[in-house]
């Protein structure tokens, strides 16, 4: 079944355009709740939000139709993604609900659904609301409506974050910047490190609706290297919108990525003796990762693109370590999904038992530069298809004589192709990803 409305991490779109809609939320809660709780069972679900404006009103519409279809709802208020999956479990509800866009800007929203156990919810069961969403709304009897409480979890998420770590840990002494990127981290996650010991300078927690994500957190971590820089600070952590992304910065204003955090994490885990399985990783991990793994032993795996894809693999492949450039990490030893603050606690345990700065513990990854160039074209399938294209890869890879590597990916939702090449060399990158993209744009 081609779903209409899920995409690879819920449903999601700027607001007033179909299917981000008041309506079609209240529709959608209707659905879920059928689809969730079953004839004739009485479930609840919890739902939490980031700070983007829509959130208030798409947070009604799903109440309502959560309480049509004989669903008790607790609402969270602003609290981030990875609480809502840690407070489904915890609560014992039949499902958590996410609504925001992440790191996107305030005019898109979206919807993301949790199981019971905290895992994004199966293709099943997303086919499930779908199939309801085509029939027509109705509302149970006036004694089986869906009742309303509110919760104040803040509290709960906050000794959840602390106690994430394998060892108690002190951070006295530390000098923290924290950017909450004016998302749904803003009360909670100064608190986490704040409590933990260390002195924290917040940066990115006066939302006002519009403002998430704006010249701020893991999607613009410039701010946040100025700031260590100017206060001195150990290092800096930015979150994004929902708080399920982590970028750091360390004591000298240096960036750090995604991939750059695995290895971290990764590699202490494994002198630690306590990592399983291989680590994950995706189409656009940064090849330095995956040598430096594989030099300590480590085997690599790389899934496609989205956080969903790389859960799946380290489901099958028994691992726990794994994630995104983007800083969407995954510990499954201590979290069921990506979750910021946990990520950045698994970075400070090291710290604190090396008792080496972030800046010395990224030093043995070196990473590979990378060029993209996005070539509009229009028939990705030919492009990905094509014998010709596919022999000038091959080509190029021989020229990089293994020290690089080509990658060609269509984009999941514009008529692009983006062409990627990492190595060595960065002028060599530059000019081959130029080359092929030139290639790819003058033949098909």
């Amino acid at each position: 079944m081609v779903k209409k409305y899920f995409g690879t991490d819920g449903i999601r779109g700027q607001v007033g355009e179909h299917p981000i809609s008041a309506d079609f939320m209240l529709k959608l809660g209707w659905a879920a709740g059928k689809a969730f709780s079953g004839e004739g069972k009485r479930s609840k679900v919890v739902i939490g939000k980031d700070t983007r404006i829509s959130g208030y009103m798409f947070e009604s519409a799903l109440e309502a139709g959560f309480v049509a279809a004989g669903v008790d709802v607790v609402l969270l208020g602003p609290m981030p993604t990875p609480s809502v999956a840690y407070l489904t479990r915890t609560l014992r509800a039949c499902a958590g609900i996410v609504i925001s866009a992440s790191h996107n800007p305030h005019y898109d929203n979206g919807i993301k659904f949790f199981s019971a156990d905290g895992q994004k919810i199966s293709d099943e069961l997303e086919e499930r609301i779908e199939a309801l969403m085509e029939t027509e709304m109705d509302t149970v009897d006036s004694e089986y409506l869906g009742k309303v409480s509110k919760l104040d979890a803040e509290g709960r998420y906050i000794e959840y974050c602390k106690y994430s770590v394998s060892e108690p840990i002190i951070l006295r002494g530390m000098k923290i910047i924290v950017d909450c990127a004016n998302g749904a981290t803003y009360k909670v996650a100064p608190n986490v490190f704040m409590e933990m010991g260390a002195k924290v300078i917040s940066i990115g927690t006066e939302p006002d609706g519009l403002n998430i994500n704006v010249g701020c957190g893991s999607t613009k971590p410039d701010l946040l290297a100025k700031k260590v820089l100017e206060h001195e600070a150990d290092l800096g952590i930015a979150l994004d919108g929902d708080g399920d992304r982590l970028i750091m910065v360390d004591e000298k204003g240096e960036i750090l990525d995604g991939d750059e955090l695995i290895y971290i994490i990764a590699s202490a885990r494994r002198k630690k003796g306590s990592l399983q399985g291989p680590v994950v990783g995706t189409l656009m991990s940064n090849l330095g990762m995956q040598i430096a793994l594989e030099e300590l032993g480590i085997n690599f795996y790389r899934a496609n693109v989205g956080d969903r894809y790389v859960m799946e693999m380290l489901l099958e492949k028994g691992g726990i370590i794994g994630g995104e450039s983007s800083g969407h990490i995954i510990c499954l030893d201590r979290s069921t999904t990506g979750d910021g603050i946990v990520s950045a606690l698994q970075v400070l345990e090291v710290i604190v038992a090396t008792g080496m700065p972030l800046g010395e513990l990224k030093k043995g990854m070196s990473k590979y530069p990378q060029h993209m160039i996005n070539v509009k074209v229009s028939d990705k399938q030919k492009v990905m298809n094509s014998e010709l294209i596919s022999e000038e890869v091959k080509r190029i890879e021989t020229e990089m004589a293994g020290k690089g590597r080509v990658l060609l990916r269509p984009s999941g939702t514009e008529p692009l192709i983006r062409v990627m090449i990492e190595g060595e060399d960065e002028t060599l990158v530059k000019e081959k990803t130029t080359e092929l993209a030139s290639i790819v744009e003058n033949n098909l």
